[in-house]
């Protein structure tokens, strides 16, 4: 049946696509830096700010954008926009308060970071160990469950034949390439993931009539037996607040408290804190480089309001029996969900609207948003497991072995998350958006405030942070179990909405405010009754001393997995093809490496730490974020 919706000219865009991210994936593999830690997973520190711009934003606009932002909207209007004009203006923070810190700190990874900020061991193993578990159980399993509804929309495959399809190209080019051959494809995929969802909305806009007939429509978007029934049926019929954001503190689906204040510990994590971002911007050449990518990529953020929540609007309109079911069984018949079916609100459009040929380049959209979230996430996770768990139980472990070990973690994240699908599938409740933001607001806000007073206040401790994270997290995970046993009903049954208030009548952002509230206290309570870190192990590590001149002082228990030089061999026997095959896919060199005099360790050493940049730069860089820090401001308020 679906696959009907597929001709010739489908496939072959399909293939040139492919094509064209394998070439860019495979020329990436063949920079000279590639074979090193650097390398591998900064890109060399040598990276211009369009394709680092161009990288964030594609991180961040994966299949569940395609799935999850247009459901939503779908299912309740406009005000999940604020989730991408909220993101604008901290992506400016990203490039003009957190990475000036980073980069001066020296650190690969966010958990090298608090090690160096803090001390001691903790903090940077849990939060690796952390940040693994997330990836798996929202980002990794996410955009791979959001690729496979797309997938078997479109092509009627089997998932699990979606799956290793789309994992099979991902993970070559990301284990082989490592972090430059993600930021190539990744500008590659920016290019076609726009280009595709412009059509698609223009040719819904078409289709609707235009903006007033949208909003006319829109209003009256539901099945046709929530019309003839709406008692019975209430949850089918659209929120009488859709076009607007910020809606009501009690009754919004995404309260204004909540969307200004919670939201911002969640974004913080995710923009600010979070490994797959901030690398990045720790890949530009220099600070000006990170700045223009940043504010590059919040202006990209402005369109996923026209691209994605506008069309989810629309598939609405065009196919309210399908997309706004109201009663369980007919949900279930028409998606196999009972929770609803908003999640194919955005694959329904591309199958009944999009012509013959362009089908094909909208399938290549989607694999372009979902391919470049993966290696991204793949790449950091590498990254975290690599440098911050495996080094330490290999403290000396050299170049080569650290090479190889990064691309082994891909391999065994991805046979974890594939495991996790069906668990996904069952939890997610038909709006995967929600399910996604409702996780992070039970983790993200302790390691954002962790963050944010690791920066600004010196007075803070290790033992404050970590137990700090201990009290609050607990109370994040007692929420998140209580969401698990206690369920919604479904829309349109008969079911006795049972869950405790504490569930129903606090919202998820809201929670995510108290959450930071136990957060800092404690955290603070703590570190005022424990031993603050003496100033000379801050030098370079907070916003207050970012510019010192001098390195912050380590103890030996501190600086102790410095990385031991590779062995020189003399002649050497030549390697077969196949050795020659697996050095090049593990990034090692076989040739020596020249022995580095001081000086020349203290001038990369210099590269990787510094601060500079030029003026002219620096200036029109401040000049774009103002810009787009008003626009985005106007929109606020305009679709207030």
């Amino acid at each position: 049946m679906v696959e009907d919706y597929l001709v010739a000219s489908d496939y072959v865009l399909i293939g040139i696509y492919f094509m064209l991210v394998l070439a860019v994936g495979l020329w990436s593999t063949f920079r000279p830096n590639r074979n090193s830690a650097a390398g591998y997973f900064l890109a060399g520190k040598d990276m211009h700010w369009i394709p680092v711009g161009a990288s964030i934003f594609a991180s961040n606009v994966g299949a569940p954008m395609f799935i999850g932002l247009a459901g939503t909207a779908a299912a309740s209007g406009f005000a999940v926009a604020i989730y991408e004009w909220h993101s604008i203006y901290l992506l400016i923070a990203l490039g003009w308060v957190f990475v000036p810190v980073y980069v001066a700190s020296g650190a690969f990874t966010m958990p090298e970071y608090l090690k160096k900020r803090f001390g001691g061991k903790r903090l940077r193993i849990y939060l690796s160990s952390l940040a693994l578990v997330l990836y798996v159980l929202t980002k990794i399993s996410s955009e791979i469950y959001s690729g496979a509804i797309f997938m078997r929309q479109l092509l009627g495959w089997n998932l699990y034949l979606c799956v290793v399809t789309i994992l099979a190209v991902t993970a070559f080019y990301t284990i082989a390439g490592g972090l430059a051959a993600v930021i190539y494809t990744d500008t590659l995929q920016t290019v076609i993931l726009l280009f595709g969802a412009f059509i698609l909305t223009v040719m819904s806009f078409i289709e609707v009539g235009g903006w007033e007939q949208m909003m006319r429509k829109y209003s009256m978007a539901a099945a046709n037996y929530t019309l003839a029934n709406p008692e019975n049926y209430s949850c089918g019929l659209p929120r009488t607040d859709f076009n607007h954001i910020w809606r009501d503190a009690e009754t919004g689906d995404i309260p204004w408290p909540g969307a200004a204040i919670g939201l911002t510990t969640l974004g913080l994590w995710v923009w600010c804190t979070d490994q797959i971002m901030v690398q990045r911007c720790l890949s530009a050449k220099d600070m000006s480089h990170a700045k223009g990518g940043s504010v590059l990529a919040a202006c990209l953020k402005i369109l996923p309001f026209f691209l994605w929540i506008i069309p989810g609007m629309i598939s609405r309109i065009l196919f309210p029996n399908e997309i706004a079911c109201a009663d369980p069984d007919k949900c279930e018949a028409v998606c196999g969900n009972k929770a609803g079916c908003t999640n194919i609100a955005y694959p329904l459009l591309v199958l009944k609207k999009m012509p013959d040929g362009l089908r094909g380049l909208m399938l290549a959209a989607l694999l372009a948003a979902l391919m470049s979230s993966l290696t991204s996430i793949f790449n950091s996770a590498s990254s975290m497991f690599t440098m911050d768990i495996w080094r330490r139980f290999r403290r000396h472990a050299k170049e080569s072995e650290l090479m190889i070990v990064g691309r082994v973690a891909i391999l065994v994240l991805i046979g974890i998350s594939i495991l996790w699908i069906p668990i996904l599938e069952e939890a997610q409740s038909g709006q995967l958006w929600s399910y996604l933001q409702a996780i992070s607001s039970y983790t993200a806000p302790p390691w954002c405030w962790v963050f944010l007073l690791a920066l600004f206040w010196k007075r803070t401790t290790e033992q404050g942070a970590f137990w700090g994270l201990m009290i609050s997290l607990l109370v994040g995970a007692i929420r998140m179990a209580m969401e698990f046993v206690y369920t919604a009903p479904y829309c349109g049954s008969k079911e006795e909405d049972t869950r405790p208030d504490f569930i129903k009548k606090v919202h998820f952002l809201h929670f995510a405010i108290i959450l930071s509230v136990v957060s800092i206290v404690s955290t603070v309570g703590i570190s005022l009754i424990t031993k603050p870190r003496p100033p000379e192990k801050l030098r370079r590590v907070t916003w207050w001393t970012r510019h010192d001149p001098l390195d912050p002082e380590e103890t030996d228990s501190e600086d102790e997995m410095a990385e031991e030089e590779e062995p020189v061999t003399k002649n050497k026997k030549k390697s077969g093809i196949g050795r020659k095959a697996y050095n090049w896919i593990c990034g090692i060199s076989e040739e020596p490496k020249p022995k580095l005099t001081a000086e020349e360790k203290a001038f990369i050493k210099a590269k990787m730490t510094s601060l500079a940049e030029n003026k002219f730069s620096k200036r029109v860089a401040n000049i774009a974020a103002v810009t787009v820090a008003t626009v985005t401001a106007f929109l606020l308020g305009f679709f207030y």
